[in-house]
C-alpha cells in the first residue's frame, strides 16, 4: 500500500508524538488481545523507559498510522540495538487495519538505511522483526519486503494446580536474601556472563540494566532468587508479576554450576513463590534453539508452550560480522 493510498482512506502516517503514549500502548495491547496472548503486551510504564532510552528517539524513530477518528491503528519503531549496525524493528497493526502493514514496515525500513552511513564501514548492517507466528498477514509483508525467518521463540507457560515440588539446591549452593544495593552489581555481571554466547545479545551497561530491571514499579527484590556457592554468584531467576501472571523474566545458571540440577531448582523455587502469593500461572520467554538446554529443563518443569514468536530479518548491507568487528577494536 502506496502513502497516495492510505490517503485516501483518510489515513495519515506521521512521526510518533509523546502525546501518543497512551495510544500506542493501548494498540499494542489490542493486538496482542487478538493474537490470543496478552501477557507479552508492553504496559504503559515499559513503553515510556523504551521512548526514554539513549539507544531510541521517538520522533525520529517511530510512526503511527492514524484514523480520521483521531485513533492510532498503526505503530512501528526502529531500535538500534548495538553500533547502528543490529537493529530491530518492532510492527504493530490493528486487526481492522491489517492491510497497512506493508506500508508502515516500509517506512520503518527506509529510516533503518539511515543507519547504514553511521555503522562502521566494513560490518554487516541488519534489521530484525519479530512478530506472532499465527499472524499469515504479517508474515506475508516480510516476505514480500525481502526479511527470511531466523529464529523462533516461545513464551512458555505452566498452570499449577497444586503446590510445585521442593526445589533440590545442588550442594553448597544456598539461595540469600537479593540486597539491591551489595548484590545488583554482582548479578549483573552473573548475567552478561551467563548470557554472553546467547544468539543476539550484546553486553548492557550496569546503568542500563539497573535502570531496566530495578528501576520499575513493579520491581519486588523478594521475587530475586540469587543462588551463592560462597562468595560466588553460581545462578539467578529475576522474578516479577506482568499482566496479571508470575514471570520468570530472566534465568541464568554460570558455567560452572551448568548441569548440576541448579537451573530447574531455581525454576521450582520460583514456581512455589509465585504459588505461595496466589499466582499458579507462570510464564517466561526462551529461544526456540537454545543451545544451553533451556527449552527441555522448562517442559521437564512442565512447562508448555503457549505462544510461538518468529523472527524475520533483512540484512541491508554486506560485511562482517559485528562480533568479528568488536573483537578487533
Amino acid at each position: 500500500m502506496t502513502k497516495d493510498s492510505l490517503l485516501n482512506l483518510d489515513l495519515k502516517l506521521r512521526p510518533v508524538t509523546w502525546g501518543d503514549l497512551q495510544a500506542v500502548t493501548d494498540l499494542m495491547y489490542a493486538v496482542c488481545e487478538a493474537d490470543g496472548d496478552v501477557t507479552v503486551a508492553t504496559s504503559l510504564e515499559e513503553l515510556e523507559k523504551q521512548w526514554r532510552s539513549n539507544e531510541f528517539n521517538p520522533e525520529t524513530d517511530a510512526f503511527v498510522v492514524e484514523a480520521p477518528d483521531g485513533r492510532i491503528v498503526g505503530y512501528s519503531e526502529l531500535y538500534n540495538f548495538k553500533d547502528h549496525a543490529d537493529l530491530g524493528i518492532d510492527a504493530y497493526f490493528h486487526p481492522h487495519f491489517k492491510h497497512i502493514g506493508g506500508m508502515l514496515l516500509e517506512r520503518t525500513l527506509e529510516r533503518a538505511r539511515d543507519e547504514i552511513k553511521l555503522a562502521a564501514p566494513d560490518v554487516r548492517v541488519f534489521v530484525r522483526s519479530t512478530l506472532d507466528g499465527k499472524d499469515e498477514s504479517a508474515r506475508n509483508f516480510h516476505t514480500e519486503l525481502g526479511f527470511s525467518i531466523v529464529r523462533y521463540n516461545w513464551r512458555m507457560e505452566i498452570n499449577l494446580t497444586e503446590a510445585p515440588p521442593a526445589a533440590v539446591f545442588p550442594d553448597g549452593v544456598e539461595l540469600r536474601p537479593f540486597d539491591k544495593e551489595a548484590h545488583a552489581r554482582l548479578v549483573w555481571q552473573a548475567e552478561t556472563e551467563s548470557f554472553s554466547e546467547h544468539w543476539g545479545m550484546h553486553a548492557r551497561t550496569f546503568e542500563v540494566w539497573s535502570s531496566r530491571k530495578m528501576e520499575i514499579s513493579d520491581f519486588d527484590p523478594t521475587l530475586w532468587m540469587i543462588a551463592w556457592d560462597g562468595d560466588e554468584i553460581a545462578g539467578f531467576s529475576q522474578n516479577r508479576f506482568r499482566m496479571g501472571i508470575g514471570w520468570v523474566n530472566t534465568l541464568g545458571v554460570r558455567k560452572p554450576w551448568r548441569k548440576s540440577g541448579l537451573g530447574l531448582a531455581l525454576l521450582q523455587h520460583s514456581f512455589g513463590e509465585f504459588y505461595k502469593r496466589g499466582t499458579p500461572t507462570i510464564g517466561l520467554g526462551v529461544d526456540a534453539s537454545n543451545t544451553t538446554g533451556a527449552t527441555r529443563l522448562y517442559q521437564r518443569a512442565g512447562m508448555t508452550i503457549a505462544s510461538e514468536f518468529v523472527t524475520f530479518e533483512k540484512e541491508l548491507r554486506p560485511g562482517r560480522e559485528l562480533e568479528d568487528a568488536d573483537e578487533r577494536q
